[in-house]
């Protein structure tokens, strides 16, 4: 059956009133989360995690959908009136939209994000539902080696890009990559590092270390960064675009589209550098170059469509491939291994309903939040009003509960307050999140191809390099790795130049 055929029957499921019922719900409830200060899309979905444990699982991941796409919506809103990013892939959203804003110009900066958010969204949502699955028919000829190599260089990916330091991101990485092997080896029958506490026979519970990273960590970090004053939230005005903003608007939607897309998909890619590359993109082509620093249309436009275009093109290798390449791709591993549905290859054939459900309902949240944003923009801010102290403390209840209604076990309770101590001190000192996440869930399907893949060889460790896959991927690992850290030492050292040129002058 054609792509187009199975996106059509995916219409058919979710186009029915229950599941319309829960994109709504989830589309809500993401772009409500997503505004507030602090709360990015890969926090809103983590929060809420736990609470679609108790439904089908199409129409959680429908919900998903929807939380997914307007946890994006919702961040730009915070990054335009606060010059909050919810996280990195925002910053070009910020820069150009909050000073937008402080110009007056709120409303147009909030309207062409969501505008470019629609037509990147529904453009690569398209793309994903045409491209997934050429790549999975490539992917069922890979062997277990080869999917070892690619959880190499999802490692090092996520390591290397996100954070301050390359050192950091591949601390964060081992400390999820231990807390992956926790529990009981499936090959030898064997207990690791479980402390003899019966609980952890089973390993920990993804759902619970995520929300606690994530919510717990983030929700403290934050709270103990804005305790003081109240949030000043710049006005927003009437929201629309004049007929000068849709001009200079247009074309930056499609070329962020167009280069969001193609990195997002890539296992080595993400969202950050279509970002930063669609911003100078736009800052090299456009006529009003005079404006850029100072709120250019243009620095929004082009930056958020890449943005949103990149958060569908991670859906390709998470759904392909099992590969998560962000933090919001990680925790929606997390959502599948929940309902012990393993994303890769052969997701297409055995959950075939349930990817095109997936997939459609994409393209009709997409089309709810167009219409939620655009006249409710001001709705939405008021959120931002909320009191901080009743705001953090809902998160942290709402983050408990969910995560005891997981297991039902107060051992968790437990976890989420030891974890959630740790994710505050990852933040604290630059540590990223999304590794630990990612090293925690790819850490074990890691382990047993690398185990695999040896037992193939008969121990000889060359059977890891034997076909040409695996040595280009593992050489762009590399490769990737190095970049990083010398883009990180140029940057460091720039920095100190012109620090110590500064110093010189003022002497």
């Amino acid at each position: 059956m054609s792509s187009f055929q199975e996106l059509l029957n995916g219409f058919g499921e979710a186009l029915t009133p229950l599941n319309l019922l829960f994109a709504l719900l989830g589309v809500v409830l993401g772009t409500a989360v997503g505004v507030l200060p602090g709360i990015g899309p890969a926090m809103t979905v983590a929060l809420l995690l736990p609470v679609t444990f108790r439904l089908e699982p199409t129409t959680a991941f429908i919900m998903f959908a929807g939380i997914y796409y307007g946890g994006m919506y919702g961040g730009s809103t915070t990054s335009i009136l606060l010059n909050t990013p919810g996280e990195s892939s925002s910053i070009m959203t910020a820069l150009e939209g909050n000073k937008m804003a402080r110009a007056g110009r709120g409303a147009a900066a909030l309207a062409t994000a969501a505008i470019g958010s629609f037509v990147a969204g529904t453009i690569a949502t398209l793309a994903l539902a045409f491209v997934a699955p050429p790549v999975v028919d490539w992917a069922v000829s890979l062997g277990p080696a080869d999917y070892f190599a690619l959880a190499i260089i999802a490692f090092v990916a996520v390591s290397s890009i996100l954070g301050s330091s390359p050192l950091r991101g591949l601390c964060s990485l081992g400390l999820g990559l231990y807390a992956g092997i926790v529990g009981t080896d499936v090959l030898t029958g064997q207990t690791r590092f479980t402390f003899n506490i019966p609980q952890l026979n089973d390993g920990v519970d993804v759902v619970v270390v995520a929300v606690a990273l994530f919510a717990v960590g983030e929700a403290l970090y934050v709270a103990g960064l804005l305790r003081h004053g109240a949030v000043q939230v710049i006005p927003v005005g009437r929201p629309g675009l004049t007929r000068e903003d849709l001009s200079r608007s247009w074309k930056p939607w499609l070329r962020g589209t167009a280069l969001g897309f193609p990195f997002g998909a890539m296992p080595a890619g993400g969202a950050e550098l279509p970002t930063f590359l669609s911003y100078s993109l736009e800052k090299r082509l456009t006529k009003h170059k005079g404006e850029f620093g100072k709120g250019a249309i243009e620095g929004v436009a082009g930056p958020e469509a890449a943005n949103n275009s990149a958060a569908a093109g991670v859906l390709v290798p998470l759904l392909t491939l099992g590969l998560p390449t962000s933090a919001t791709a990680a925790i929606l591993l997390a959502a599948f291994q929940g309902y012990g549905i393993q994303p890769g290859p052969l997701l297409f054939s055995t959950e075939s309903a349930l990817v095109w459900t997936l997939i459609a309902s994409l393209l009709i949240g997409n089309l709810m939040l167009l219409v939620l944003n655009l006249p409710l923009a001001t709705v939405w801010v008021r959120l931002l009003r909320i009191p901080r102290p009743y705001l953090y403390a809902g998160i942290l209840l709402f983050a408990s509960l969910g995560s005891y209604a997981v297991n039902a076990d107060p051992i968790d309770l437990l976890i989420l307050l030891a974890v959630g101590g740790l994710g505050l001190a990852m933040r604290r000192y630059g540590w990223p999140i999304a590794p630990a996440v990612i090293g925690l869930i790819l850490g074990p399907i890691a382990e047993t191809n690398l185990r695999r893949a040896l037992a193939i060889g008969e121990g000889d460790v060359t059977v890891l390099v034997e076909s040409v896959f695996s040595q280009i991927v593992l050489s762009v690992a590399v490769i990737v790795l190095v970049v990083g850290i010398v883009a990180r030492a140029r940057s460091r050292r720039a920095t100190s130049d012109r620090d110590r040129t500064s110093a010189d002058l003022s002497a």
